[in-house]
């Protein structure tokens, strides 16, 4: 890698985003002159999704539904020595080359940025605030944080535990056991379409009972349904 190039691979699970994959991968594009691999990874969308993904990814990959699943096709494919695993409604910061250069052994290091939610809401200032010190205390990252991780410490636990639901935190507990994660302050911007659609309380409620059901050892099958 040289000193102008991050030499990272961006990984987008995609299902139904003919909405917002575009707007998503032209932000990405002035990155690839600094070596960003852009994969994008289709569960069997059936809108517009992948016609509008092709002619701006490097890679559009079409697997099974399944966000564990489309991420492990995606990184699989990678080239670069860190994958970002990306929303098609989150943001990365502008300068998001910089931050990983500054990253000694990315290979083997894995981490979150700091999110800020896109609503107006005074409410969402707290939640987002609540989920950078959540992720600071536990070392739980969240897909909404943009979760990266180094290409050989993912082979090394084995990717994403391709379960239907939970797995951030499934692969979250297994990053930890091998290294600190990295903490960017710098924001990604994510969508809060979901708080906004389902009513904000209901939404933090429904995803704090999800948990703890999943904690429980709760058939991560039901909680999908439960989710949905």
């Amino acid at each position: 890698m040289n000193s102008n190039a991050c030499n990272i691979s961006v990984v987008i699970p995609s299902l139904n985003e003919q909405d917002t994959i575009k707007q998503c991968l032209e932000r990405l594009s002035p990155h690839k002159d600094h070596g960003l691999e852009i994969i994008v990874v289709d569960g069997g969308s059936h809108d517009d999704t992948v016609k509008l993904a092709t002619p701006l990814a490097s890679c559009v990959l079409l697997t099974k539904p399944g966000r564990a699943l489309q991420m492990n096709a995606g990184a699989r494919v990678a080239t670069g020595q860190c994958i970002i695993f990306l929303h098609a409604d989150t943001v990365l910061p502008e300068h998001v080359n910089d931050l990983f250069l500054k990253v000694d052994n990315i290979e083997n290091r894995w981490g979150r940025f700091d999110v800020r939610l896109s609503g107006q809401n005074g409410l969402f200032r707290i939640i987002e605030k609540c989920m950078n010190m959540r992720s600071t205390l536990t070392g739980i990252v969240t897909g909404d944080q943009a979760l990266f991780v180094g290409k050989e410490l993912f082979n090394k636990v084995g990717g994403y535990p391709e379960i239907a639901l939970m797995e951030d935190i499934a692969i979250s507990r297994l990053l930890k056991k091998q290294a600190k994660p990295v903490r960017f302050k710098d924001r990604v911007l994510s969508s809060s379409r979901r708080w906004e659609k389902n009513g904000i309380i209901m939404t933090i409620l429904k995803m704090w009972m999800l948990r703890l059901l999943y904690f429980f050892h709760y058939d991560t099958n039901k909680l999908a349904k439960l989710y949905d």
